[in-house]
């Protein structure tokens, strides 16, 4: 079993988006949509045999293209996700942040969505939207499909989005 989505959300999405100055409904449901198709919002964390980690089971070197080729350009948002890092252990394992800092991989998952200049989040998306979204800008791999997330999405987010 992962995390609560309801407790999820508002403990550490909201508050991380919030340090980013973004106050959005979507983008909190977008990145919880996330956290379900690729861990069940935390049941698992590191994948068998796989090069990615953390509840948004992102990969190292996509990671490392987000800071390079991404929030270099951006020093406002690079400062605000550093802020968010461990001091310590950020500078010496940087990707374990991805796993053991929620709320820097929260961040660092939604600068994977925005860096793309055809990134588009309408205020009330419906979960096949956010399905597409996470397909075409997060999970371009093959190995699940659209369908995968509207399934944890069912499971794990709607829910949540009821009970709000």
């Amino acid at each position: 079993m992962g995390i609560d989505a309801v407790d999820y959300r508002a403990c550490v999405i909201r508050p991380t988006l919030q340090k980013l100055d973004i106050n959005s409904p979507a983008a909190e449901l977008l990145l919880l949509g996330t956290a379900a198709a690729e861990s069940s919002i935390g049941a698992f964390l590191r994948s068998e045999g796989q090069k990615t980690a953390g509840i948004y089971r992102m990969h190292g070197l996509t990671h490392r293209h987000i800071w390079d080729d991404y929030l270099a350009g951006h020093p406002d948002l690079a400062s605000a996700i550093r802020g968010i890092a461990s001091q310590r252990e950020f500078l010496n394992q940087p990707h374990a942040e991805l796993t053991t800092n929620l709320s820097y991989a929260t961040a660092i998952t939604w600068v994977a969505y925005v860096r793309h200049a055809q990134f588009s989040l309408p205020s009330n998306p419906t979960p096949l939207h956010l399905a597409k979204i996470w397909k075409t800008f997060y999970h371009t791999r093959a190995d699940l499909e659209i369908e995968h997330f509207l399934e944890r999405y069912k499971a794990l987010v709607a829910p949540c989005v009821a009970a709000a």
